[in-house]
């Protein structure tokens, strides 16, 4: 194997295992925030760690998913909710900390999973859908599980943008024959992004309101007038 790409596919298997981690320790606050017991943690930690991987890898139909063949995945998932199940996370830092793991996971993943489907020999279009089912699916299928609404739909701050964001320069700086490159751009500018509509609030609109044309309101007006006015002439009972 080329040297050069084997390095290539060892940064990315960190990577793919920095964002289990991460996400894992996520689904384990996830399940002290619903009083879960240590079953709980676990399951939750898995679910969140581990889902996007395995929707991913189940889509690209590449063989059994590399969260099923490679033990060190199943064994960072677990090593995060044993993370979260003793560790508190309710000081300042510890929340901040909480965010960052969050915002690096969602451009890690998002990093991996276009890569993986542009390896798969699939379209650009098809690679940025990966990247950003790896990066959020574990945390719907969390969700899910604890019967709320997925992050993914809306009312948050930018949580599947950043991963569009991510996954489209992934795919293009890997294009372009910069894959590593790709996989730091993407990471850091994902990361960042999600930062920054956190701090600043940044949300996509839920709902487009159209005001009814002023003008077609004064047509109206003026036409409901105009008939009370010959209503009142000719003696009959006025319009409603």
């Amino acid at each position: 194997m080329d040297p050069t790409v084997d390095t290539f596919n060892q940064i990315l298997r960190f990577v793919d295992l920095a964002g289990v981690l991460a996400n894992a320790i996520l689904g384990g606050i996830a399940a002290r925030s619903a009083r879960l017991d240590i079953v709980g943690f676990v399951i939750l930690a898995v679910l969140s760690g581990l889902g996007g991987g395995i929707i991913r890898d189940t889509l690209l139909q590449q063989g059994p998913p590399v969260a099923l063949t490679d033990p060190a995945y199943l064994a960072l998932a677990i090593t995060g909710a044993v993370i979260a199940f003793f560790v508190p996370f309710r000081g300042r830092w510890s929340q901040r900390s909480l965010v960052l793991i969050d915002a690096l996971a969602i451009g890690s993943w998002a990093a991996v999973g276009a890569q993986k489907a542009l390896d798969a020999d699939l379209g650009w279009l098809t690679a940025v859908a990966m990247g950003i089912v790896t990066a959020v699916g574990g945390g719907a299928v969390r969700d899910v599980m604890l019967l709320r609404i997925p992050r993914i739909f809306g009312g948050n701050t930018l949580y599947a943008t950043s991963a569009l964001v991510s996954s489209v320069e992934m795919v293009v700086l890997s294009k372009l024959g910069m894959p590593t490159l790709g996989s730091a751009v993407a990471m850091g500018s994902g990361a960042l992004l999600s930062l920054l509509a956190r701090r600043y609030g940044w949300t996509l609109p839920t709902e487009v309101r159209i005001p009814r044309p002023r003008l077609l309101a004064d047509i109206r007006r003026k036409a409901r007038r105009r008939r009370r006015q010959d209503a009142a002439e000719s003696g009959e009972a006025p319009p409603a």
